[in-house]
């Protein structure tokens, strides 16, 4: 009698990005194209989330969503429109996939139905953990709201929430059937908000793009001062540089390699550190001054590249430090992110450092005095820019 029946598939995953102005206005027709190109058997129904940070800065934005989305043949809007928390809250507060899940049972919202997520990064990564975990999956569509979200949150296939204490601890791999990027809603965004999400795209070009980076560097200023011309560029760049490596490599993470968490290690655990007061986004540029100074340090990054690289995140106006690096300690808080970096991984330590910009190199394991070496180099460097 036999013993193994060995079962081998693959599942083909297609979904556009589209970039776009006042998506919700009765202009713009990129919905009813989306909705026209489904060609559903029966009319599916769509439950809309709303973050409401954004709703506060865009007035009537809740009653404009659903007069655009009541206009649309091909689609049947349920009537009650949820807007939850922006920001970690909504990832540390479980009630809100409650509510999720219980508008989805009490619409009787369907595998062939969609849920829209309208906010940032962590609204949609809740929301589509909801729509992941309920009836096994639901189509989500995506309209990021923010920089962070719209170059990088948002184009991937990661849904998740905050439990214990740890930043994405629970979640799932379940991707959007639509991303669709509004650059209107930049322009409300707090300076804050706004050069958070740049850090993604300098992450993503140290270790892809080299002439990425010399763009970024030699259009910090207007990076910084706002000129949406440059925005729109950075995003897109950045939009499609993330969706070429997941493409091209391993989406669903079975191994432990991970180049786009270049700075991320520590970034994870600053935010925790921090009650998730630092934004996920200065988390990153700190992590990735970081991991630049270790990777000067250790021998891999010639020097001037190192010091390129922190020049040109605090000339765009993210932090590089923050006072919770300050310890002269081995038992330092955030050498206990290593840790839980390696078991959020599921295997073997992996670190990607930089050998040269626009080029990273795996190392699996770090050495714990350079990483307070690096955190002091960037206290120092901190002092003298300021």
């Amino acid at each position: 009698m036999k013993q193994l029946i060995k079962q081998v598939f693959t599942v083909q995953y297609e979904y556009d990005v589209r970039f776009t102005t006042d998506l919700f206005s009765k202009k713009n027709d990129f919905l009813v194209q989306f909705f026209a190109s489904r060609e559903p058997e029966v009319t599916p129904k769509l439950l809309v989330v709303v973050d409401a940070g954004m709703a506060a800065h865009h007035e009537g934005l809740v009653e404009r969503i659903s007069t655009r989305l009541n206009e649309i043949p091909n689609v049947s809007l349920v009537p009650d429109i949820i807007v939850v928390p922006g920001g970690e809250a909504v990832k540390n507060d479980h009630t809100v996939i409650d509510r999720i899940v219980e508008a989805v049972d009490q619409h009787r919202i369907d595998r062939h139905s969609y849920i829209m997520a309208i906010g940032g990064g962590a609204v949609l990564d809740a929301v589509g953990y909801a729509a992941a975990i309920a009836h096994r999956g639901i189509r989500h569509i995506r309209v990021p709201t923010t920089v962070l979200s719209q170059n990088d949150s948002g184009m991937g296939v990661k849904n998740g929430i905050n439990y214990r204490g740890k930043k994405n601890f629970i979640g799932t791999f379940c991707p959007p059937v639509a991303v669709f990027n509004d650059e209107l809603f930049l322009t409300t965004l707090s300076h804050r908000e706004w050069l958070a999400g740049i850090s993604e795209a300098i992450k993503v070009a140290l270790i892809k793009d080299a002439a990425f980076f010399e763009w970024i560097a030699n259009h910090a200023v207007q990076l910084h001062t706002r000129d949406m011309g440059a925005m729109r560029y950075l995003i897109y760049r950045c939009a499609e540089l993330h969706l070429q490596h997941i493409a091209s490599t391993d989406p669903f993470e079975f191994g432990s390699s991970r180049p786009l968490d270049f700075g991320h290690w520590s970034a994870h655990k600053l935010e925790q550190l921090s009650g998730f007061e630092i934004k996920h986004g200065e988390a990153v540029a700190i992590g990735i001054g970081l991991d630049s100074m270790y990777s000067s340090l250790a021998g891999l990054l010639p020097p001037e590249d190192g010091q390129r690289i922190i020049d040109t995140l605090q000339a765009v106006g993210l932090p590089v430090f923050h006072p919770m690096l300050e310890s002269n300690s081995g038992h330092h808080p955030l050498l206990a992110g290593l840790e839980e970096f390696r078991e959020h991984l599921g295997g073997r330590l992996t670190i990607m450092l930089l050998e040269a910009i626009g080029r990273g190199v795996e190392v699996h394991a770090l050495d714990n005095d350079l990483v307070l070496q690096a955190a002091v180099a960037l206290q120092q460097r901190t002092a003298i820019h300021s």
